[in-house]
């Protein structure tokens, strides 16, 4: 048997035990308080997310043709992050939509963690199928996103159109000739992929009304045909890219233009030709004798990367009533061109790339890769306008050695040093023709243009609007009014 004082020393034993044993979970509980104190709590937001818009539109889309990317911003505007449950395209793999969040295609995601005050992009694009229907069609899909239990949507709608489809494969040896006869209809619109031939022997007419629409790279090629474009007032046939997105209103060089290569007689009436590499190329004639290889008509052409008009190798051409604006280098060059007649006529420069040259530019040779081009030219100006903003808009580069046969007459033009040529006759030299507005492309003449009456008689009795040139004519395509 213990005895007292054992009994005693023990119970003093077990008593510090437990002493300890409580200042040590006092001391652990204290600890384990301390670094929970000092650990942040991750806790997520309750709220939802905002986006950048509500519905992504695309304008105008070719079935069969994708559109450009189109971009949505997710914001988590709360101060803790939030985690969303889930991002679904709601019509799924069969869905005409594509979508790319952060990174990753597909159709869903989930558990996505944002970061509080942070945003993601969501990427957007649509490619649709034709519908057999003249009239454009609207498609539309939406995007769900679901956090903490609500659902919110984003809507996705594009205007598709379905149009004929001219294709050939410029790569190869040899191309798939679209070898164009008859009349094209102008139900829908005319997409080019390509190039779309007028073959030798064969023509092409155009109806008022016409869309045509190119492809990267892609012309429309007359070669030893004939094109005829019979736009009119107020339905005019329509040339330019095929990104209908109104951030493409005025990229330049989408398409390569029309291109006339030893063409038969062509003409071009009420046409706008825009955004392109070069709006007409003419190269060569195509026998016609005296008669021009084209002749263009009330039709307008601007910002092209290059040049509006290229007159190459012995094409002829003949203008009246155009506007020629807005292009990368010149508005119009020959280059040993035959020929070339403009009356009342608008040639406006203010590009604003760094290749851009004299609005227009007129050589009688042309070094092709060796072989010397030289040929005697026959050019007539009359009622036009000729500025820019450049000091010398119109420039010569002459062989000297050929005939060429020049008259100028009635026109304003820009030129730094006025030129004694006997050519030149009855100019105005360097007066500001005062147009309404260049930022808009409206060309018309302020009230105040010295423009305004001075012109020569002229058979042209209408302007390019349509308004009768009563008594003495303006100078230009436009008619003060």
């Amino acid at each position: 048997m213990l005895t007292r004082m054992e009994n005693y020393k023990t119970h003093t034993k077990y008593k510090q035990i437990q002493w300890s044993l409580v200042v040590l979970l006092c001391l652990s509980f204290i600890v384990l308080n301390l670094n929970s104190s000092c650990k942040k709590t991750t806790l997520f937001s309750k709220g939802n997310l905002t986006f950048s818009r509500d519905t992504v539109v695309f304008d105008t889309v070719f079935t069969t043709i994708g559109s450009t990317t189109k971009q949505l911003k997710i914001y988590n505007k709360e101060n803790k992050p939030v985690v969303i449950s889930e991002v679904e395209l709601m019509g799924g793999s069969n869905s005409p939509y594509r979508i790319n969040l952060d990174g990753l295609q597909g159709t869903h995601f989930s558990e996505i963690e944002l970061p509080e005050k942070d945003s993601l992009f969501l990427f957007v694009e649509v490619t649709l199928n034709p519908n057999g229907g003249n009239l454009p069609m609207v498609v539309e899909d939406s995007i769900r996103f679901k956090t903490n239990g609500k659902d919110q949507y984003v809507q996705l709608a594009a205007w598709g159109q379905d149009m004929y489809y001219h294709y050939s494969d410029m790569s190869g040896a040899t191309n798939n000739l679209d070898t164009n006869e008859g009349v094209w209809p102008n139900d829908k619109p005319h997409l080019i992929y390509g190039a779309a031939f007028v073959d030798e022997g064969k023509q092409l007419t155009i109806q008022a009304g016409t869309k045509i629409y190119l492809h990267k790279q892609s012309f429309l090629f007359v070669y030893k045909g004939t094109l005829n474009i019979q736009g009119q007032l107020g339905d005019e046939v329509i040339i330019q890219g095929d990104r209908l997105e109104s951030d493409y209103d005025d990229v330049a060089g989408q398409y390569y233009g029309v291109y006339f290569k030893e063409a038969k007689p062509s003409s071009i009436n009420y046409a706008i030709i825009k955004n392109g590499t070069t709006g007409i190329h003419i190269e060569g004639d195509g026998n016609n004798g005296s008669i021009p290889t084209v002749t263009l008509s009330n039709t307008i052409i601007e910002n092209h990367a290059s040049y509006g008009i290229l007159n190459y190798a012995g094409g002829k051409i003949y203008a009246e009533n155009c506007v020629i604006a807005k292009n990368g280098v010149y508005g119009f060059i020959n280059l040993a061109g035959k020929g070339f007649d403009f009356y009342q006529c608008t040639f406006a420069s203010y590009a604003t790339g760094q290749n851009q040259q004299s609005v227009i530019g007129i050589s009688d040779y042309y070094n092709n890769q060796g072989t010397l081009l030289v040929t005697d030219i026959n050019a007539t100006m009359e009622n036009c306008i000729i500025y820019g903003n450049k000091d010398d808009e119109i420039t010569f580069n002459l062989d000297n050695v050929g005939t060429n046969n020049f008259a100028f007459n009635k026109c304003l033009i820009k030129k730094s040093t006025p030129s004694t040529e006997g050519y030149f006759t009855n100019i105005i030299w360097n007066q500001a023709p005062l147009f309404k507005s260049i930022e808009e492309n409206n060309f018309e003449l302020k009230a105040t243009s010295p423009a305004i009456n001075v012109g020569a008689s002229t058979s042209i009795l209408l302007d390019i609007k349509g308004n009768p040139r009563n008594g003495q004519p303006d100078l230009g395509a436009y008619e003060y009014q």
